[in-house]
């Protein structure tokens, strides 16, 4: 729970508020933008928000905060908001909320299927949250991009008995994973679920590509929301920047209109729009000029 004798210096007087404890992982910045702002090293409430609506993306956000850094000295129903998650993105998808401090507040995603529902990558492990998924038909498959962002996947697996997916160069961080992927891929798990290794961030990273609209990246790729472009980090980049550009080109010849990162800003796009994006994103990886010289010309 936040401490009001930790709020950081930036909050601007109300009710809302973020302490020292903020990892600056930009779950709040996702959900409710309107709020919550980007300082130095942490997130800190910009706008105080007044109106139902604004208020309850707040609470979202401050249940989803994996470091429990945002407080409300409101009156607000914060119990009530919990039965909001998962949060619809586009049928069948749901934001899962409850990021887990075990990744760094990750994102995780929910995917409802006739034939057994998904989660990618993990969110905390919280009873609301559980029951919930129980409610939408529990969950048959996990698959996790990476070692970085598995969280309570061993508990959501045990607690649904679901099968876990992994490629094998991260299988240390779930060494009792149900499928393992091996090699190079891609790899048809079901009808219109197709993962594709993108090597680079670490050594088997790799993304969901769901009936050509949904691509669930990881950490490979997401959308820089001040730029208005695709991003990838190479501050972030844990294994090879080369070998990550090389995955993003292999990427770029896939069809897809949704980019739903693990970390950073989700987007929505035109397919063709989207190609030419990550075209864009490929060169100026394999170049040595700064971004902001680079997407200027």
């Amino acid at each position: 729970m936040a401490n009001v004798l930790k709020r950081v210096a930036e909050n601007v007087p109300g009710d809302f508020f973020v302490d020292s404890t903020c990892i600056d992982c930009d779950a709040c910045r996702q959900i409710a933008p309107a709020t919550f702002g980007e300082g130095i090293s942490n997130s800190y409430v910009k706008v105080q928000p007044q109106e139902v609506g604004d208020r309850r993306l707040a609470l979202q956000a401050l249940l989803s905060c994996p470091t429990g850094s945002i407080g409300c000295q409101g009156d607000d129903k914060v119990k009530e908001v919990m039965e909001d998650f998962p949060l619809v993105v586009e049928e069948p998808v749901f934001y899962c909320g409850y990021n887990s401090p075990k990744s760094y507040g990750g994102n995780s995603y929910f995917l409802r299927h006739p034939e057994g529902n998904w989660l990618i990558d993990s969110p905390k492990f919280v009873v609301p949250l559980v029951r919930r998924l129980e409610a939408l038909g529990g969950i048959a498959h996990i698959f996790l991009t990476h070692r970085d962002d598995v969280a309570d996947a061993e508990r959501y697996a045990r607690h649904f008995g679901s099968r876990r997916i992994i490629h094998r160069d991260e299988l240390s961080s779930q060494p009792g994973a149900e499928m393992v992927l091996d090699g190079a891929g891609p790899w048809q798990l079901a009808p219109g679920f197709l993962a594709i290794a993108t090597p680079g961030h670490t050594r088997g990273h790799c993304v969901l590509l769901v009936q050509d609209r949904f691509l669930f990246t990881g950490d490979h790729l997401d959308w820089d929301r001040d730029a208005k472009r695709l991003s990838a980090s190479e501050d972030y980049c844990w294994y090879s920047w080369p070998l990550q550009a090389e995955s993003m080109e292999r990427l770029a010849e896939y069809r897809f209109n949704w980019v739903l990162p693990g970390h950073g800003q989700r987007v929505h796009l035109q397919a063709e729009t989207m190609r030419e994006e990550m075209r864009k994103l490929v060169l100026f990886m394999r170049s040595e000029i700064p971004a902001r010289e680079f997407y200027s010309d």
